[in-house]
């Protein structure tokens, strides 16, 4: 049954490990699922056109490793590669796609609760000399809620992937459309971008924030908003119609940041360099706001 953090303000829904979403590409620690601020919804999903949404992502979901899982080089064809916060994944090529349904050994996973707080942890098994131990505490506070990661390397290799938070997002169930405008802290330089994938046209790239003249009926994507440059991690995005704003902000630079969405969607995404030597460990967080628009 999933878990509730809930005051005045905010109310987030988290699925346990075990719980609902059972696929192999985004992290089981801490899914979670919905978010409200005053009883209005701040959470969206991947597909809204699918039966099985357990397959696919919804709310504040992240992942570790998109483009290539720990220790998938390493595994031979038959044997098992670790997705961070999931388990062990079984290797059927040498191709590796983070959307492709791998079977899953499920890690160990641990969940303490508090009244204001969840912490979840994962330990994993030794598979090729890689193991870790992933802790990550989601908090609620008055207008916010903060999710701090802790990875500790107890493997005999080195640790070196990313993660970010996917982040789907709706304000108020409404459509991504001309009410919407996400805004970042830096130069938004299209030329710099890897990609920019926007069939309709609907999205209008400023000079640091992004509009919509009308409902993509398609998938849009661009990659590397900030021309591989460190900047700081951070976005908002506010609803004008709604007069409600939400922000994410990291507590580290970084220098990849993606925005993916759909007719009913939007997702910032801000990635984190992971490079942990073993007997270490590193840290790191995200903090979700949501305020009023004046």
């Amino acid at each position: 049954m999933a878990y509730k953090l809930q005051n005045n303000n905010l109310e987030i829904h988290i699925d346990l490990p075990l719980e609902n979403y059972n696929f192999s590409r985004f992290d089981w620690t801490g899914k979670i699922v919905e978010v409200k601020f005053k009883n209005i919804h701040l959470s969206s999903a991947e597909r809204i056109d699918h039966e099985n949404e357990n397959s696919f992502g919804k709310g504040y979901y992240n992942e570790f490793g998109i483009d290539t899982a720990l220790g998938f080089n390493e595994a031979k064809i038959g044997g098992w590669f670790h997705k961070i916060g999931v388990g062990l994944l079984k290797k059927d090529d040498n191709n590796y796609l983070f959307s492709k349904s791998y079977e899953v050994d499920p890690a160990d996973f641990k969940v303490v609760c508090e009244p204001n707080k969840v912490l979840i942890i994962c330990k994993s098994k030794d598979v090729n000399g890689y193991s870790y131990v992933l802790k990550k505490e989601i908090e609620l506070q008055e207008s916010s809620f903060m999710v701090k990661y802790d990875l500790q390397n107890t493997g005999v290799k080195d640790i070196v992937t990313d993660e970010y938070a996917h982040n789907f997002i709706a304000i108020n169930k409404d459509l991504i459309g001309s009410d919407y405008v996400l805004k970042f802290p830096f130069l938004l330089k299209s030329q710099f971008f890897g990609e920019a994938v926007n069939p309709d046209r609907k999205v209008d790239v400023g000079q640091n924030e992004i509009k919509f003249n009308g409902s993509p009926e398609e998938q849009f994507f661009f990659s590397n908003l900030s021309g591989n440059e460190d900047v700081d991690a951070k976005w908002d995005l506010i609803n004008i119609k709604n007069k409600i704003g939400i922000s994410e902000s990291g507590n580290f630079k970084t220098n990849k940041i993606n925005l993916w969405g759909w007719r009913h969607v939007i997702s910032p995404e801000l990635f984190f360099n992971v490079s942990v030597k073993p007997g270490q460990s590193t840290r790191w967080s995200r903090t979700y706001k949501v305020y009023k628009l004046d």
